[in-house]
């Protein structure tokens, strides 16, 4: 497979704010230093929620590759994830990210091919592999 490349522009607008864009895509996304941090602002998605948020969403979409594959019958994903700064030795890092996915089935008998399917998608998720973070997951499985 040949690389694939991904392309983010950064604009700084005001104060510790900026933008972030793509190219490739047709929306942008107001960033700025979370309010936790000198002069950080309230309400705008920070460097920490768009970690946090890659490693949630690699999992989903990983998961609905192999769900697909798999042919697991589902009728609902979310995933609620929580990512963790420390200082430590002087330095700011994400030291973990916990994923609290939860899948709806129609049927009982789906309940442990669907826990599989978490199992090899968090394996799998390439941000997670990618990353030095530790990655927990905390799976719930809901029947209709």
């Amino acid at each position: 497979m040949e690389p694939h490349l991904y392309n983010v522009d950064i604009t700084w607008s005001k104060d510790r704010q900026g933008e972030m864009s793509s190219p490739e895509l047709s929306t942008t996304v107001e960033i700025a230093t979370p309010p936790q941090f000198p002069k950080g602002v309230e309400g705008i998605w920070s460097p920490e929620h768009l970690f946090t948020s890659a490693v949630a969403s690699c999992l989903m979409t990983t998961f609905l590759s192999i769900a697909e594959n798999s042919k697991l019958e589902f009728t609902g994903f979310t995933c609620k994830s929580h990512g963790k700064l420390e200082q430590i030795e002087g330095k700011f890092l994400m030291t973990e990210v916990i994923l609290e996915p939860t899948v709806t089935i129609a049927n009982e008998s789906e309940r442990e091919k669907a826990e599989r399917v978490l199992q090899k998608s968090k394996q799998h998720c390439l941000i997670s592999n990618s990353i030095k973070s530790k990655v927990t997951m905390k799976t719930t499985i809901v029947t209709l």
